[in-house]
């Protein structure tokens, strides 16, 4: 499946340890040498209408990338607070 890193951010990243939403996609790391992807950053938390952050960036390496979908994104990781930019 191609597609342009853009469309990530129109994907629910769903991990499948308890099945919750972890955010929407933000940014996506890349080894410039090899251009291999290397993780996805995630959105923190938005407060006071979704104008201020709230919380830090959630980074979801790469090994934890299970699936992509075309209406999702699977991961897997214990828990995602711990991984954090």
């Amino acid at each position: 499946m191609v597609f342009k890193a853009s469309e990530l951010a129109q994907r629910d990243i769903i991990n499948l340890i308890d099945g919750s939403k972890l955010g929407t996609v933000k940014d996506v790391h890349i080894d410039p040498a090899t251009g291999q992807v290397l993780a996805l950053v995630l959105s923190g938390e938005r407060k006071y209408f979704g104008l201020l952050d709230a919380g830090r960036d959630t980074v979801i390496s790469w090994e934890n990338i299970k699936k992509i979908g075309v209406h999702a994104v699977l991961v897997e990781v214990d828990d995602p607070s711990v991984v954090h930019l």
